[in-house]
């Protein structure tokens, strides 16, 4: 059978392999939030409209590497792949507060341990996530979205079914645009949070499916999905109930 070419059959100066190494090494005695900003971004002009996020999906086809950057409504370039990142963070980080504090009034969760120590780790991870790419964006930051999550993260069997969705999506979020990440401090701050992503991703679906499947939905490799078809995914929860595009 053919295998098909090797990596090193395909980078033969080493430099693909060279420039994954320097992003690694980016992130060694550093956080992400730290060499984010040092990174130096210059993004263009925000493409405006005040569609819902669903209407922002491209029209590109979606290859087996992801597919091209977000929708030109985000931007262009890194700046653009950020706000993408960005959008879904803020989906993920409101969802969990939200639950959180339904949590402290009522305590839904009082009988799932294992499922509330989920909640308070993506509660604290996904806010922090948000936080850095904030202060990366700085000025270019999108504006939160307006969220209805007719309350899915108030009840267990919702809860669990969504925090499943959104986890493993940005799994294939992140890395469907590794590909397009230019500058390699970037790509290596989607790397140390994609792989954070799969841990939450690996938890909830063992909570929530008992199975194999949960943990590995794709079996032993992941495909990375494009903007396209993650933000068809994403407008199809019907969560985002008003999306407000950079002016």
């Amino acid at each position: 059978m053919n295998e098909g070419p090797s990596i090193k059959d395909i980078d033969v100066d080493g430099a693909i392999q060279e420039t994954a190494a320097e992003a690694m090494e980016a992130l060694q005695g550093d956080t992400r939030g730290a060499f984010l900003r040092r990174a130096g971004l210059a993004g263009g002009a925000f493409v405006g409209g005040g569609a819902i996020l669903g209407a922002l999906a491209p029209a590109a086809l979606a290859f087996t590497t992801g597919d091209r950057p977000p929708a030109k409504e985000f931007g262009t370039g890194d700046i653009a792949i950020l706000r993408y990142a960005l959008t879904l963070e803020y989906l993920e980080r409101n969802f969990y507060l939200g639950a959180t504090e339904h949590q402290r009034r009522t305590g839904f969760m009082r009988s799932h341990a294992q499922l509330l120590t989920f909640l308070r780790t993506v509660t604290t991870d996904e806010s922090k996530h948000v936080e850095e790419l904030k202060a990366v964006l700085g000025s270019k930051a999108l504006r939160e979205p307006r969220f209805d999550y007719h309350g899915d993260n108030t009840r267990i069997d919702t809860f669990m079914r969504a925090s499943f969705i959104f986890e493993n999506t940005g799994v294939h979020a992140y890395s469907g645009q590794a590909f397009n990440i230019k500058d390699p401090q970037i790509l290596a701050a989607a790397l140390s949070i994609v792989t954070v992503e799969a841990r939450h991703a690996a938890v909830i679906g063992l909570l929530s499916h008992g199975t194999e499947f949960g943990i590995s939905p794709n079996g032993a490799n992941d495909t990375p999905l494009g903007a396209t078809q993650v933000l068809k995914d994403v407008a199809g929860l019907h969560y985002i109930a008003k999306f407000y595009p950079a002016s």
